[in-house]
């Protein structure tokens, strides 16, 4: 079953949605009791454990993101270079044949 944050972010189904969250919430965890440690100010520490989970969330999703769509990108090229291999392999456009002066005569 899928679960949604703030009602609309279906963590389960959006690439990277379900990491940024975690990743949100350890940066919330560190900041907030970071921020205490040092002030002893409990609302205050809130305030920062609410913008750690914010920034630490939106900063690992675009990494992400980031790194989802390179990787598509580089899928995509592999999968047309397999597909020009294909095609090409052994006729007169195949850059791995070797292209000679003299390649229609035998003498």
């Amino acid at each position: 079953q899928s679960f949604k944050l703030l009602g609309f972010l279906d963590v389960k189904n959006v690439p990277c949605s379900r990491e940024s969250v975690l990743y949100g919430s350890v940066g919330s965890l560190v900041v907030g009791l970071g921020h205490f440690l040092a002030t002893s100010r409990v609302r205050r520490s809130c305030d920062f454990a609410v913008g750690g989970f914010i920034c630490t969330m939106l900063g690992y999703w675009f990494y992400c993101r980031y790194n989802l769509a390179q990787h598509r990108i580089r899928q995509r090229m592999l999968k047309e270079g397999m597909r020009n291999k294909i095609l090409f392999e052994g006729s007169s456009l195949d850059p791995e044949r070797k292209q000679t002066g003299n390649e229609g005569s035998n003498s």
